[in-house]
């Protein structure tokens, strides 16, 4: 987004969700044309595919505004036998799916970040072994996290696609700019 006049600095926060939505259009981009079968194909030694990381990536950013905000999770719950689910579409889920999950919950993280009176908001993490006892992340760190794990698997999916057809996210984008789609908008 960016402030509008020249030589007026975004603010952070609209600065940290700018780099956020980057990483997101880049992750959309990577599945760009694809169907369901090429999302779900696994081309390298990992069983990462393209859809896997799109649900992974949207169940994850949804898991820590959770956090953020500090109310229920609002995703699936985890189970020993379904730990592994948000990296691959199980039942009837499609690509198109995991997109409109994605899109869901990016409206909810900007309405969740905007409402927020300032990024210094701490909110207590959940027991886990990674975590140390008592730790608390500020709303800056929760969102500088989530766009270190979106470009992360950006990268992962880069790698993926390149395997499947030879495409890179940077030869998608440029074909999206080609055809005169809007790379801001596309998928």
């Amino acid at each position: 987004m960016g402030s509008e006049n020249a030589g007026t600095a975004p603010s952070e926060r609209d600065e940290l969700l700018e780099i956020l939505r980057e990483q997101r259009r880049f992750l959309r981009l990577t599945v760009r044309g694809l169907g369901d079968e090429q999302a779900t194909t696994r081309t390298t030694a990992s069983e990462l595919t393209l859809a896997g990381l799109v649900k992974h990536v949207a169940l994850t950013e949804r898991g820590w505004i959770d956090i953020m905000l500090q109310r229920p999770s609002q995703g699936p719950e985890r189970t020993e036998e379904t730990w592994g689910d948000d990296f691959r579409l199980v039942g009837e889920e499609t690509l198109a799916g995991v997109l409109a999950l994605y899109e869901e919950v990016e409206r909810d993280t900007e309405a969740a970040v905007a409402g927020l009176p300032d990024l210094d908001r701490a909110a207590p993490l959940p027991e886990a072994p990674w975590f140390p006892p008592n730790a608390a992340w500020s709303a800056r760190r929760i969102l500088l996290h989530l766009v270190r794990e979106t470009a992360q698997h950006c990268g992962h999916a880069d790698i993926i696609r390149e395997s499947l057809d030879g495409s890179g996210t940077t030869e998608v984008m440029l074909d999206a700019v080609e055809w005169g789609d809007q790379v801001k908008n596309a998928w």
